[in-house]
């Protein structure tokens, strides 16, 4: 016969195991003051940057950080990509704070148990328990940021939640929790946020490529499909900003993109996968349908000005 405490022992197993996780990750975690309601939180990602949610800051000067032990300090904010919804501040070295334990969730499945970690500047550490409930390849957001995994876990984020780390069993930090419009949480992945952190560290901006032209889905008339030997939906050329790469390259309103580079072009994600910032600077070959006719054309890949961001 089993005895209660037999069946309870693997419960408090798991709860110590889960309560060891978040004491683990709670050193590394801080929370932030950036002028909104709620705040954020963030977490040191690497030796002096401290990553949080780009869109808990409102302002752009020094931003207060409420620490494990509850002390403050004030943090510049060293670079922001509302693309990918990343802000990275610059923590005093002479503080040492942990740095967080990362984990790329290359082996992540749909059902396992994961954690979100955050730290309220008035409640101190947060927590709740869910699981991953949604993965996916890489995706943009509605900003045009390139994030590497769908990652969507089935949990709370409290106030001050956007911003805090999700983290699995062992303490380790998977990716940063990401609270939607429509209170969905949404994960940005660990291999995201270091092409990020690389990229505003290096070069103080993320690079994006950049095409200068407006588009939608459309579906080929039956006889042209059948006349050009194609099928399904592809991209028509709603509008061509002036100077932009496409003008310069011949692109017109009108023509129906087929082709970008040696990538067959059914809808506009196709096109914003082929323009990654090891693109910029390098011709691309585009075919496109003008009049019923093919066309063939070289664009050369801009940087996306900044006002497009």
């Amino acid at each position: 016969m089993v005895t209660s405490d037999e069946q309870v022992s693997p419960l408090l197993a798991l709860s110590n195991t889960f309560a060891e996780a978040i004491a683990h990750a709670g050193q590394s975690i801080v929370a932030v003051k950036g002028g909104r309601r709620f705040g954020a939180s963030g977490v040191h990602w690497r030796s002096g940057v401290i990553i949080t949610s780009d869109h808990s800051l409102r302002q752009e000067d020094e931003i207060t950080l409420v620490l494990p032990d509850q002390s403050t300090t004030t943090a510049p904010i060293i670079g922001r990509d509302p693309g990918t919804n990343l802000a990275i501040l610059r923590l005093r070295p002479e503080l040492n704070l942990p740095i967080a334990t990362i984990q790329h969730p290359a082996s992540l499945q749909v059902g396992h148990l994961v954690l979100a970690v955050g730290r309220s500047s008035e409640t101190g550490l947060t927590a709740s328990m869910g699981m991953i409930s949604a993965l996916g390849g890489t995706w943009r957001t509605w900003n045009g940021g390139q994030i590497d995994q769908f990652i969507r876990p089935d949990l709370t984020l409290y106030p001050g939640g956007s911003g805090s780390a999700l983290i699995d069993p062992q303490g380790q930090v998977l990716g940063i929790n990401i609270a939607t419009p429509r209170s969905a949480v949404l994960t940005i992945p660990a291999v995201t946020i270091d092409r990020v952190v690389d990229q505003l560290l290096n070069r103080g901006r993320i690079v994006r490529g950049y095409l200068g032209v407006g588009m939608q889905p459309v579906e080929l008339p039956q006889r042209l499909q059948q006349a050009l030997n194609l099928s399904g939906t592809r991209v028509l050329v709603v509008s061509v900003e002036s100077g932009s790469p496409a003008e310069q390259a011949g692109i017109m309103i009108g023509d129906v993109i087929v082709e970008l580079g040696d990538r067959q072009i059914s809808d506009i994600h196709d096109v914003h996968q082929m323009l990654d910032p090891e693109q910029v600077g390098k011709p691309l070959g585009v075919k496109v349908i003008r009049g019923g006719q093919w066309m063939e054309l070289t664009v050369t890949v801009g940087e996306r000005p900044r006002r497009a961001e």
